[in-house]
């Protein structure tokens, strides 16, 4: 899976972001916490209009118009990782079923189906700094072995977000990840991964959902990560679509990817991506 070619918005251990955001200020603080809530409740709106019938490109409309009432920007829309990427273009990435991560909702002609897994992925840039938040929904009645990925995706985030402390590392968050995985027998990528996010919307540090305990970087007070597990019925072995965008499994195996912004505190971590 490490040779899949890399889409704009992919996040690979060979990405070479340079940023890294430390938060110090309580102006920063405060501007990442506001924008964390915004997305949370951008995506909440965005999530609760997954349904049997409707359009991609209408999730992307509406995403597009709750993000300019209020005057921010997206943050994946025209994004570019390298010099010479073409421009993401979509605000909301809106990936079904087999498809992973970065289909780009405003291209890619997705009807959603009764049943489909329908993964939205969204960033907003407020006041200059970037927050990240992915949700896994069901569009009407979902098969059970769905609904469970989801909920593993879940406790998987929610071990992961637990790891997140001063003193630990991004593998100690990516072995909390892969326990529930493996315990599962679910697939999990090893070719995209959660990120720094901030000053830019990818930076360091690499923050895999695998790992072994203690390896990897130093977590320290003040960093902001996206911490995102991705798991699979499957293998989890992906590819990109011809649309250069859109990750998907081999097998054709369906799909679960879940993700918060979150702050290392002295006392904990904090998730910025909440109403």
């Amino acid at each position: 899976s490490r040779t899949c070619k890399k889409s704009t918005l992919a996040c690979s251990p060979r990405s070479g972001y340079s940023n890294r955001m430390i938060a110090k200020s309580s102006e920063e603080i405060a501007a990442l916490r506001e924008s964390g809530r915004r997305l949370a409740v951008y995506l909440k709106e965005l999530a609760d209009l997954v349904a049997p019938g409707v359009t991609a490109l209408a999730l992307e409309t509406r995403a597009l118009e709750l993000i300019a009432s209020q005057g921010d920007e997206p943050a994946f829309k025209g994004h570019k990782d390298r010099k010479g990427d073409k421009p993401y273009p979509s605000s909301l990435c809106v990936s079904v079923n087999d498809v992973i991560v970065h289909s780009p909702g405003s291209d890619n002609g997705a009807v959603i189906a009764e049943g489909d897994v329908v993964k939205l992925d969204f960033g907003l840039k407020h006041q200059g700094f970037y927050t990240d938040h992915a949700v896994t929904i069901i569009a009407g009645t979902g098969d059970p072995e769905d609904e469970k990925m989801i909920r593993l995706a879940h406790e998987a985030l929610d071990a992961g977000i637990a790891a997140a402390r001063v003193g630990n590392t991004t593998g100690d968050i990516g072995y909390a990840v892969e326990k529930i995985a493996r315990q599962n027998n679910l697939g999990f990528p090893r070719n995209l991964a959660g990120h720094g996010v901030g000053k830019e919307v990818h930076e360091e540090p690499h923050v895999p959902n695998f790992g072994a305990p203690g390896s990897g970087e130093k977590l320290v007070e003040g960093l902001v990560i996206a911490i995102e597990p991705m798991f699979a019925r499957g293998s989890g072995d992906l590819f990109v679509d011809k649309d250069g965008y859109s990750y998907r499994t081999k097998d054709k195996s369906r799909t679960a990817h879940v993700e918060h912004t979150v702050l290392v505190t002295k006392d904990g971590p904090e998730i910025l991506t909440k109403a």
